[in-house]
């Protein structure tokens, strides 16, 4: 008699970033990407942690809901400076006005993830830190970065992954993928608890 090989979960990421969904595909795991369509107000009095642990474990479970006996990945984050949220600017206008209040301060990126394995209904989650600390721009250099990179649908108005890297003194991460949106050395280990092959 030949045993079968169990075929491994389905995995779906709670999410239409296409930032998160080019970050899960680094691990070379097939996925599906799904929206959650949950409400992503702010709760009176949530820090930024609570906000991003609540926000990626919501978007987790309402996508789980549809997907029975998958391991389903969600994940959101904030931009802190001082006391205020960033969220993405969503115009050119928008985006230099944030950059010109970032310029020679520091960023503080909370990255939420949370996975629910729906074979047992295990939870884990996990929120990294990353600072980002911007040198003292010049106008014309937030103005030439804008025109060039565009980038409005970025917490914070820049992608450190592309041109945005040279507007920094420093970063301060355990994860530089957390800081594009998904912490993928968390989550690899998160996957392997899970019994998926990573790598």
């Amino acid at each position: 008699m030949t045993r079968t090989a169990t075929a491994p979960p389905r995995l779906v990421l709670a999410s239409t970033s296409r930032y998160r969904k080019e970050l899960l595909a680094r691990l070379r795991l097939p996925f599906t990407a799904a929206s959650p369509g949950i409400d992503e107000t702010r709760s009176a009095d949530e820090n930024p942690v609570e906000l991003v642990h609540r926000l990626a474990r919501e978007k987790a479970e309402s996508v789980a809901a549809r997907f029975p006996g998958a391991i389903v990945i969600g994940s959101d984050q904030v931009a802190v400076r001082g006391q205020s949220l960033l969220g993405k600017p969503g115009d050119a206008e928008q985006c230099l006005a944030q950059l010109k209040d970032s310029s020679g301060q520091h960023i503080r990126f909370e990255t939420g993830v949370h996975l629910i394995d729906g074979r047992s209904q295990r939870h884990d989650a996990h929120v990294d830190t990353t600072t980002v600390r911007f040198r003292v721009l010049e106008e014309q250099e937030i103005r030439r970065y804008v025109a060039i990179e565009r980038p409005f649908d970025c917490a914070g108005g820049f992608k450190c992954e592309s041109l945005g890297i040279a507007l920094f003194e420093r970063i301060d991460s355990q994860d530089p993928t957390a800081l594009q949106g998904l912490p993928l050395i968390w989550l690899a280990a998160a996957l392997r608890r899970s019994g998926l092959a990573v790598p």
